[in-house]
């Protein structure tokens, strides 16, 4: 069944499906829920919201309306419960959405999210294709979020390593995503567990350009270097470089390490943004001058290689 209102569905993989309403409304749809990935739990609903909201931005759009999803056990604390549940209402109250209600399941493993509606004028959608040669690309959170995890989980994380990716999950994308509609942005996606090279590759796939990102260049937690090179390495960033290898060249000098940072699955990652290379340091300094201070410059969409990635130093 086809739609002309379907502005973006099933065809091609993008971040959230869009419907027009009228000449000037579209509504943007989405869904997200996982298991906790930090032990607080009020902290956990708050990045839930975060990372399902973060959609809607990668769109183009506001969010604001929501539906809680939640799965807990029948006979588990209601106050932990209670608390996830509290923590996603004050993320979605920062960020200006109305709660219209949502589902529960008797479930032994806890997860929560949204489904999510946004609105965006039909003609300012963005899709996670688009970018022309010659566009900068910016990345507005630093990646690493699935190693520092893993060393958490593995008890081998400082508390200062813990807090900054907290920090980061839990920040929304909001102030990049209303910026956008003052620039001349022609694709976004945001990144989340297919890693920065995994989402990257779906706004090249299938087009006839090409992109070269510095991995010098793009920023990174710290401590996840160290993590890295220790082995803990969680098995997405795994399968997201098998999936992706035949499509992203490795330049010298980039090691190893640093190609797994690549692929590290993200939850609540930053927003990954094409625009003409004039307008991509005025919209950086921008940024970093409303506290946005991590987004960085990490590359350029090129005629070269269409369809493919090279990493360089």
């Amino acid at each position: 069944m086809t739609d002309p209102d379907l502005l973006v569905g099933m065809g091609k993989p993008d971040d959230a499906g869009v419907y027009r309403i009228n000449e000037e409304l579209a509504l943007i749809l989405t869904l997200d829920f996982f298991t906790p990935v930090v032990d607080d739990p009020y902290m956990f609903g708050q990045i839930a919201v975060t990372n399902a909201l973060s959609d809607v931005y990668a769109m183009g759009g506001r969010p604001f309306l929501a539906m809680n999803i939640i799965c807990f056990p029948q006979d588990g604390d209601v106050t932990i419960l209670q608390e996830i549940l509290r923590g996603g209402f004050d993320k979605m109250s920062e960020a200006g959405v109305l709660l219209v209600g949502g589902h529960s399941v008797d479930d032994p493993e806890i997860k929560y999210g949204l489904s999510v509606t946004g609105k965006v004028h039909p003609d300012r959608v963005l899709k996670n294709t688009g970018a022309v040669p010659g566009d900068k690309l910016i990345l507005t959170k630093p990646v690493g979020t699935g190693i520092v995890s893993t060393a958490v989980k593995a008890g081998m994380a400082s508390s200062e390593a813990e807090d900054k990716i907290i920090r980061s999950m839990n920040t929304l994308s909001r102030e990049p995503a209303e910026l956008m509609e003052k620039f001349p942005v022609h694709a976004c996606t945001d990144i989340t567990g297919f890693g920065l090279l995994g989402h990257a590759c779906e706004m090249i796939e299938g087009t006839s350009t090409g992109m070269i990102i510095h991995a010098s260049m793009v920023p990174v937690f710290p401590e996840a270097y160290e993590y890295v090179k220790m082995g803990l390495i969680p098995g997405g960033a795994y399968r997201n470089e098998k999936f992706r290898q035949s499509v992203v060249g490795i330049g010298e000098g980039v090691s190893d390490d640093s190609v797994k940072l690549m692929f590290d699955p993200q939850t609540s990652g930053g927003l990954l943004i094409a625009l003409p290379k004039v307008d991509a340091e005025a919209f950086l300094d921008t940024l970093h001058s409303r506290g946005v201070t991590d987004a960085a410059i990490i590359g350029e969409i090129t005629e070269d290689h269409p369809g493919q990635i090279q990493l360089a130093g």
